[in-house]
């Protein structure tokens, strides 16, 4: 009905061509007749014609464009990137065994930021107390998050999720990225390196992990969604999400200047580096740098928080960061992706950077 709605508009728009005309552009130029003047009948014609198709087509478009609820809603496949994959259910789509390497720690992941999170802290372990680890790639886009064995690790189907084998009769399952983080570092870190043993050091750095955990969702759901994936650019969403990221941000550069309660920088905590920049780095740091959601930086004019520029540079320079990027990233260069990882060694087979 919308659509006859707006194909009766551009008739009605056509239909006003048919109405007679006034003087040319050649009847306009200057002669030695005195210029007659439109009859004003044709005047009125004309313009009734006009405001009528303005009219309705203004009427058609809101009508075609404003959503009104119905009672009960009813799912329908979504377009963008990824809506064929999305489903109002739960549980596996299909059966798929998950692979299992030797180590007693098994990561199923992408290198998405909430993939990378997981990954920089394992490295970061192996730098410090040789923990190694399996690493296996789970590619959403393909639905493998859907196989039944993944979804027995995380019933919420999303990555990351980790298996620790230590003890192979109960072997634990670690799903959510800040899970895994302080998981991690409970079991692994005693020199409270990532993660202080100090109670209220500690708590500083769980502020800020539960943070980011609950404020992500505005920057990739929110902003990256409408910004960057979403099949339609709705004004409204955008405009509503930029401006949510940009506190964000404003949060943390004010955060690293010492400001609102915080001990200022260099790292989110203070002078120490902790879980709490593994976990926010890979979106707020990553995007602040360029390198998430096209031309995200400049549409949000992130070169105005020096704070967090500065922070974002300090870890990426890391070595376990840039190692921890590559594993299970399957897009960019050669260098840059590792499908599977085994072993510390397994980087030196990557090829070199050009």
């Amino acid at each position: 009905r919308n659509f006859l709605i707006l194909a009766f508009c551009f008739r009605l728009g056509a239909a006003s061509s048919l109405l007679p005309k006034g003087p040319s552009r050649s009847q306009l130029r200057p002669t030695n007749r005195a210029r007659q003047p439109m009859e004003k009948p044709k005047c009125l014609a004309i313009g009734a014609a006009a405001f009528g198709a303005g009219l309705l087509s203004s009427f058609a478009i809101k009508r075609l464009f404003k959503y009104k609820p119905p009672k009960v809603w009813k799912f329908t496949p979504q377009g963008g990137k990824f809506g064929h994959l999305n489903k109002p259910t739960a549980g596996p789509q299909q059966e798929m065994k998950l692979p299992k390497g030797e180590h007693d720690l098994q990561l199923y992941s992408l290198a998405t930021p909430n993939g990378v999170k997981a990954n920089i802290m394992l490295e970061e372990l192996c730098d410090k107390y040789g923990i190694e680890y399996d690493a296996y790639t789970i590619n959403i886009g393909e639905g493998d998050q859907f196989g039944s064995g993944f979804v027995g690790v995380n019933p919420n189907s999303k990555i990351p999720a980790l298996v620790d084998y230590s003890d192979e009769k109960k072997p634990i399952r670690v799903f959510e990225s800040g899970s895994i983080l302080v998981y991690l570092a409970d079991k692994f870190d005693e020199d409270g390196a990532f993660l202080p043993k100090d109670p209220a050091k500690r708590t500083e750095v769980l502020n800020w992990v539960f943070w980011q955990v609950g404020s992500a969702p505005y920057l990739g759901g929110g902003f990256g969604h409408f910004y960057n994936y979403a099949p339609i650019k709705i004004k409204y969403a955008i405009d509503r999400f930029s401006m949510e990221t940009k506190r964000q941000m404003d949060v943390l550069e004010r955060a690293l200047a010492g400001k609102d309660g915080s001990p200022g920088g260099p790292y989110l905590c203070g002078k120490q580096y902790t879980i709490a920049d593994m976990m926010i780095w890979p979106w707020y740091g990553v995007l602040a740098q360029g390198k998430l959601y096209g031309d995200a930086k400049n549409f949000l004019e992130l070169e105005k928080y020096p704070n967090v520029q500065a922070w974002a540079k300090l870890i990426s320079a890391r070595e376990a960061v840039m190692r921890g990027r590559k594993v299970t990233r399957v897009w960019g260069e050669d260098w840059e992706q590792m499908k599977e990882r085994h072993s510390k060694a397994d980087f030196d087979k990557l090829p070199s950077k050009p």
